[in-house]
């Protein structure tokens, strides 16, 4: 006899996949681990509570926090750039962080606030095009690209409101736009998900406000991609130069702007750091003569 048979029928296995995995036609990866394994997206835990903003706990946590970033418009694309400092409160934490990712063949996305909350839900966004992608057989459109990165914004509120709070700035280029002039785009966002269309160029993060006055004077939207990339690391220059939470190229290092463009006949490029170093040399050289820019 078979020494199996007295062991009576076998049990399922307990480790079985939960039923998510063979639901056909799922096209949100978001929401497929939402329901497998709800614990893995970003803003699903909640923070201590002593964590909230102002609380004095709050002086001995350490929370690398990414800074400024630039977009803008130019002939035939849009472009969008960050520095590579993070800080820890008033230390430098990394010196070489990237705050700017291709998140498809047309869009890209930078991000400011708490760096571990936003560089995860970045790639969250980015493994949600692709799987629509796969499974859809085209990708989403650009509104729906904006309509997820919002809801993925939303989705962290919790963590925002005690003061970890991930802001991204996104830029697409819609290939089916009527008007081939008005085919890039800038969206904003705010903690809750709302979004928000700029025109022409907008910066995030705590010196944007004098990244944005720089532009504002800076941007022309006639101008060719290498003039593009000139104005925007001239921003981000004017934002180093009033907040030190934003670096400046630093060029004993070799550690420069990261820069991506998105135009119809490209998509989407991560510039070499050899040529964004050649334009930050220039413009590092022209300060030391006119530091007002």
């Amino acid at each position: 006899m078979d020494p199996r048979s007295a062991r009576g029928p076998v049990s399922p296995v307990s480790t079985a996949l939960p039923a998510e995995y063979f639901t056909p036609g799922m096209s949100s990866f978001a929401d497929f681990v939402a329901g497998a394994a709800p614990h893995l997206l970003p803003g699903s835990g909640s923070a201590p509570a002593s964590t909230v903003a102002g609380d004095p706990a709050l002086s001995g946590l350490e929370v690398r926090h990414g800074t400024t970033i630039v977009a803008l418009s130019f002939s035939g694309g849009v472009l969008i750039s960050g520095d590579r400092r993070a800080t820890a409160g008033n230390m430098i934490a990394q010196r070489d962080i990237e705050k700017v990712f291709v998140a498809d063949n047309y869009s890209a996305v930078g991000i400011a606030g708490t760096a571990g909350i936003a560089v995860e839900l970045v790639r969250l966004f980015t493994v949600e095009l692709a799987h629509y992608e796969k499974i859809e057989g085209v990708p989403l459109s650009l509104d729906g690209k904006v309509n997820k990165l919002a809801g993925m914004v939303r989705g962290n509120l919790g963590a925002a409101l005690q003061g970890l709070a991930a802001i991204p700035l996104f830029i697409g280029f819609d290939e089916d736009a009527a008007d081939p002039a008005r085919a890039g785009r800038i969206v904003s966002f705010d903690v809750v998900g709302s979004k928000s269309d700029e025109i022409g160029y907008h910066a995030v993060g705590s010196g944007s406000v004098f990244a944005r006055s720089a532009l504002k004077k800076r941007h022309d939207p006639q101008a060719d991609v290498s003039t593009a990339i000139r104005t925007a690391l001239e921003a981000l220059y004017d934002a180093a130069d009033d907040d030190t939470a934003t670096g400046l190229p630093d060029l004993s290092r070799g550690i420069y702007p990261a820069v991506i463009t998105i135009t119809a006949a490209d998509g989407s490029v991560r510039h070499p750091d050899e040529e964004i170093g050649e334009v930050a040399r220039v413009v590092v050289a022209d300060r030391l003569t006119r530091p007002g820019g």
